[in-house]
């Protein structure tokens, strides 16, 4: 304040004369302390003038140093952010590899898990139809030959002497002699004492396993006898199970016996080896039954 008052006076200018002089230097100090006040506002807003750009530049500057610290710290949180990005990115996709591979492996495991369990099931399911099928023939006896067929608690398919065919079991008669030789009907009795009965051929398979178990005795005109006859008036052939008389492995189209049965001649054809005999003729048989337990 002092400073301005210091400047004004120094622009004052004032003159003491006569009356006329004073009232001019009065005039001339009105005038001129009037010019003070319009040169002291005139230089007032001069000031304001000149200080105004300066106080404006002043202002800027820190309003654009401001901005751009502003700009460099979103700049700096978006570098951030991104960097903080990029990082749970690569860790998601090295978990997600690293998962994968655990899954892979996991799975892995599972299917082999899932072989095992499957080939198991299979297993059981194998045993179970066996056991079916052993309980099946059990009820077949009145007295189950438990010692003959499970001698040491071990079951065994067949009795000793019988020979396993697929899933029964064969009996090949081998008598020498021809008291010791029997008629058909007298065969299968003794099947039938046997829980058995004369063999019932299904197959060519079957004939096959026959032929190759038989042997010539005696003569040509002897064979074995199996379940298949013509005994009554009808003149049809019926296997002693009373099953369709499906395959045919005659070794002549001869009408043969009013009252025939079936003989198997060995070391003849397979397909052809079957004779039409007098059912009163004596020869060796083949029984047949299933066998305990049902291979594979």
């Amino acid at each position: 304040m002092k400073e301005g008052m210091e400047q004004d006076l120094n622009y004052i200018n004032v003159t003491f004369q006569d009356d006329h002089t004073s009232k001019q230097g009065f005039f001339s100090a009105e005038k001129t302390q009037n010019m003070e006040v319009i040169y002291d506002e005139v230089k007032t807003g001069e000031k304001s003038r000149d200080t105004h750009p300066t106080t404006s530049d002043n202002k800027s500057k820190p309003a654009l140093h401001g901005r751009l610290n502003l700009a460099a710290a979103s700049l700096g949180i978006i570098c951030l952010i991104l960097v903080f990005v990029i990082t749970s990115l690569s860790i998601f996709f090295i978990r997600g590899k690293r998962i994968q591979s655990v899954l892979m492996v996991q799975n892995q495991h599972l299917q082999t898990e899932k072989a095992a369990l499957q080939s198991r099931m299979q297993n059981l399911s194998r045993d179970r139809d066996r056991m079916n099928w052993t309980i099946t023939v059990i009820m077949d006896y009145q007295n189950f030959p438990v010692t003959e067929l499970c001698p040491h608690k071990v079951c065994k398919p067949c009795l000793d002497g019988w020979v396993l065919f697929q899933s029964n079991c064969y009996l090949f008669t081998k008598d020498e002699f021809y008291s010791q030789w029997k008629t058909w009907k007298k065969s299968q009795e003794f099947c039938r004492d046997m829980k058995a009965d004369l063999v019932v051929i299904e197959t060519l398979e079957e004939q096959e396993f026959i032929n190759n178990h038989t042997s010539r005795y005696d003569s040509s005109k002897h064979g074995y006898w199996i379940g298949l006859s013509k005994t009554d008036s009808s003149g049809t052939w019926v296997w002693v199970n009373g099953g369709n008389f499906t395959v045919m492995f005659w070794a002549t189209e001869e009408p043969g016996y009013s009252q025939a049965c079936a003989l198997s001649k060995p070391q003849a054809d397979p397909v052809a080896s079957w004779d039409k005999v007098s059912c009163t003729m004596r020869n060796r048989w083949i029984c047949e039954t299933r066998a305990l337990i049902k291979p594979d």
